[in-house]
């Protein structure tokens, strides 16, 4: 690997920024002004529900594959996602000429997985409750020679989801503080390692839904900890346990997580919906949920905050905003 957790830098952010540059979408801050007097404070949101294939992921996916060799390309590439890395690297595969199998839970939304077949990609079920999936994922790669791409805990996925707070704070400034949504860790990692190098002395922020506080459980104790799989319509952050390489870096890195209910989460959606005509899934929303749940408090801050993806369709959109009020 090019670099490990502990010498991760800025360095290996911004090398990826050159290798996404005219590739991925430079998506666009958005503001408001009903927001911010709604949590005193002033919140710049990065829509990386406007990214290729609707997440942050693509960053990550197009970095790590298109540093492979021409044979590893050949042979192709494996991956486990419940949907948003599944068809990130499914469109990256395509972009740079191989080929992608991915292992999918049974359960994921019908709109990833329909996505992701889209996009070229061959897809392996399992069930998220029962199996595990990294396990499912490497014996693949093992018994056809493809290349592994992890949804985080990899060191050019990391050094590409880091790139959205890099050209968040090119265009804001330095923040007070940031909040991103965790599920395995690699947005965190790769945006905290960014927002410290540019804007020192800035809170780092973690969300997580309540009902899979991985992290939350893991920095407290000061080790890995791991749960029972999350039952949270926050499919992204459905971990069991934090990235290895994930973990090293962001217990250097984040200052505090702050947790969300589902209906904190719909609520927020609902939120950015009405007043920003954003369209978030519910880990998207995560970051505007703390601070409209009052889970995090930032008086007159700078905060940044990075939608992380909007892959819902309108189906389940209407039905977990419609819950809301039903």
């Amino acid at each position: 690997m090019p670099c490990v957790a502990d010498d991760f830098t800025i360095d290996d952010v911004r090398a990826a920024a050159g290798r996404l540059a005219g590739v991925v979408h430079r998506t666009p801050v958005l503001t408001s002004r009903v927001l911010n007097k709604r949590v005193g404070a002033e919140v710049f949101l990065k829509c990386e529900n406007f990214q290729r294939v609707g997440a942050f992921k693509f960053r990550g996916a197009y970095n790590a594959i298109s540093q492979l060799t021409a044979e590893q390309l050949a042979r192709g590439v494996v991956a486990w996602s419940s949907g948003n890395h599944a068809q990130a690297v499914a469109l990256s595969a395509r972009l740079l000429g191989t080929s992608a199998v991915i292992v999918m839970p049974a359960d994921a939304p019908a709109s990833k997985l329909a996505a992701t077949k889209e996009y070229g990609a061959e897809i392996v079920t399992y069930d998220r409750y029962t199996e595990d999936r990294t396990a499912i994922g490497e014996a693949l790669a093992a018994e056809h020679g493809r290349t592994p791409i992890p949804p985080f805990d990899h060191p050019q996925v990391m050094a590409g989801q880091g790139t959205a707070a890099l050209e968040l704070i090119e265009e804001t400034g330095p923040l007070d503080a940031f909040l991103t949504p965790i599920g395995g860790g690699g947005l965190m990692a790769g945006c905290a390692t960014a927002v410290t190098a540019l804007s020192p002395g800035a809170r780092i922020i973690g969300v997580e839904p309540v009902d899979g506080d991985d992290t939350k459980r893991s920095l407290e104790a000061g080790h890995r900890i791991r749960i029972p799989v999350p039952h949270t319509i926050a499919d992204a952050q459905a971990n069991e346990t934090p990235g290895e390489l994930t973990f090293a870096v962001n217990r250097r890195l984040v200052d505090q997580i702050a947790l969300v209910t589902d209906d904190q989460l719909t609520t927020a959606m609902s939120f950015l919906f009405d007043t920003m005509k954003i369209v978030a899934e519910p880990t998207g929303a995560a970051g505007v949920a703390a601070l409209l749940a009052d889970q995090i408090s930032l008086p007159d801050a700078r905060v940044g905050i990075v939608i992380s993806g909007g892959n819902i369709n309108t189906t389940r959109f209407t039905h977990l905003v419609g819950a809301l009020s039903g």
